[in-house]
């Protein structure tokens, strides 16, 4: 049997080193997290992700007075939108805004019914019928002719969505409550699929959408951070504030790689 020399046998482990670090730097940083396990919602007849309620269950956690503001508004969008939509399909005379109002009103059928099973679950009180803002809006559409109908409907839409898009965001990343966060997540899902079918019409007027406000604190960043998001943040690192597991261990393997670079020039030099 042959010896193995020693500076091979350093060369054949810094190699493996190497190789090893340098799967690990090319690996998705979350690989080690990924589920495989995850479920997929019911749809909609539209297609639309409905997640699951149980309706023999009451929402678990508090209910905030935003939880309940945020229930009726979802409700009292679905008595308008489907007025709305119900009546652009007999008053249109453009195929594309008779198809979109079509799937808009299927779709806020199916939220309607989520909401009120949410609203009866949760002993909330919902309005029947639109309020004063949307009954003027329809009786636009009723008056308006065939020539003038479609922009008007296709803006009124998409300014409401613009302005609940917010709001469910809100509802979404701060509810206690279950079923109030399940009714979130799926109204979220509705108005985003919403809003893209009124802007696929082509004839949004984007000049007449209210713009964004000014931040509070320009500058800043995107995202704002607060002591809570910075003590959750830390409490995942292992004890090194700012710092995640994953980099540490990288770090790690960079210095084994240079160690084991070091000892063989030694090796070399002697």
């Amino acid at each position: 049997m042959t010896a193995v020399s020693p500076r091979r046998t350093l060369r054949r482990l810094a190699a493996g080193v190497a190789t090893v670090s340098l799967a690990l730097l090319l690996a998705p940083a979350d690989a080690a997290h990924a589920d495989d396990s995850i479920g997929v919602v019911p749809t909609t007849t539209a297609g639309v992700p409905l997640p699951p309620l149980d309706q023999s269950q009451k929402g678990q956690g508090e209910v905030s007075p935003a939880d309940k503001d945020f229930v009726i508004k979802v409700r009292l969008a679905g008595l308008w939108e489907i007025m709305a939509s119900n009546m652009a399909e007999t008053k249109s005379d453009d195929p594309r805004i008779v198809a979109i109002a079509r799937n808009i009103g299927k779709e806020h059928v199916a939220l309607d019914k989520m909401d009120r099973d949410v609203a009866k679950q949760l002993g909330i009180d919902l309005p029947s019928q639109p309020n004063s803002d949307q009954q003027y809006w329809l009786s636009e559409m009723h008056n308006a002719n065939p020539a003038t109908f479609d922009q008007i409907y296709i803006d009124r839409l998409r300014a409401a969505h613009g302005k609940i898009f917010p709001a469910i965001a809100t509802i979404r990343s701060s509810t206690r409550n279950d079923s109030v966060r399940k009714l979130a997540q799926a109204s979220n899902q509705f108005v985003m699929t919403h809003m893209t079918l009124l802007e696929d019409s082509n004839i949004v007027n984007y000049g007449a959408l209210p713009t964004a406000p000014a931040p509070a604190a320009a500058g800043k960043g995107p995202v704002p951070v607060d002591g809570q998001m910075v003590a959750a943040a830390q409490s995942n690192t292992g004890g090194l504030p700012g710092v995640s597991q994953t980099v540490v261990f990288l770090v790690l393997a960079a210095a084994l790689v240079a160690g084991v670079f070091t000892t063989m020039r030694i090796v070399r030099s002697r």
